[in-house]
């Protein structure tokens, strides 16, 4: 049995540049992540320096770049590559706010409403098990579930933890216990169709979902509107949540 990751004797290894579009700031922030968890930990020496790790991981992350790829155009392994992912991945998750200081931060800043949302952000298939637990057959798609919190301009305050891909959104909402945090901090939440039946309290509705047409029923020019709001996640907020309710 031949070895298929030996290369023909006809093919040479070939490195060469590629422009990506990052942010400055952006690469900054996670180099100086980096620096001071190294400093942290007393590790003083890395192969590459900060900076380019940096590039480096959000190559990957931002651009799909392949591991293998990224460590033979800069001499290194692909092990080593893959443990800086990691590493920076952890270093960005820890900084992630939580949930109930998030919706607290909103109401403190005068907010009354927040847009929430799922959404499947489409990976390749993989192997065994998992392949199935990641499909969306809403999506008809392989991928990871995430939950995010917008606030009224649809500006992010908060993202779940990914999820395998057929997870619903009603599911994920309960599991993260949006309702009662939603309650604590005393915020509404407008929502899109995939949250109908989450909220049982209809005289004082947490989480509001749009209107679903049928074939016996119509929706009313109100209900449009409604929909169309929940759908942008823009103002008029304050217009589609009073018809939401009513």
């Amino acid at each position: 049995m031949t070895n298929t990751k030996e290369l023909a004797e006809d093919t040479c290894q070939l490195v060469y540049q590629c422009r990506l579009s990052l942010s400055t700031r952006t690469i900054n922030h996670l180099a100086d992540l980096l620096r001071r968890h190294l400093k942290a930990i007393r590790s003083r020496w890395r192969i590459l320096p900060p900076g380019k790790i940096a590039v480096i991981v959000l190559a990957i992350l931002r651009h799909d770049q392949r591991l293998a790829d990224m460590a033979g155009g800069n001499d290194v392994s692909e092990s080593t590559v893959r443990r800086w992912r990691d590493e920076l991945i952890g270093l960005l998750a820890v900084q992630a706010p939580r949930l109930d200081r998030a919706l607290r931060k909103i109401a403190k800043q005068g907010g009354e409403v927040v847009l929430i949302d799922g959404t499947l952000i489409r990976t390749q298939r993989r192997t065994e098990s998992a392949d199935r637990r990641n499909y969306s057959g809403k999506h008809r798609s392989h991928g990871l579930h995430f939950l995010t919190l917008t606030d009224e301009r649809g500006r992010l305050i908060w993202i779940s933890a990914a999820r395998p891909g057929r997870t619903h959104d009603n599911t994920a909402t309960r599991h993260d216990h949006i309702l009662t945090h939603l309650g604590t901090a005393g915020l509404g939440a407008l929502a899109d169709l995939g949250f109908r039946g989450l909220d049982n309290n209809i005289l004082d509705p947490v989480i509001v979902t749009g209107y679903a047409a049928s074939r016996t029923h119509k929706l009313t020019p109100g209900q449009k509107e409604a929909n169309r709001v929940l759908a942008v996640g823009r103002a008029p907020v304050e217009h589609g949540f009073a018809h939401l309710k009513n």
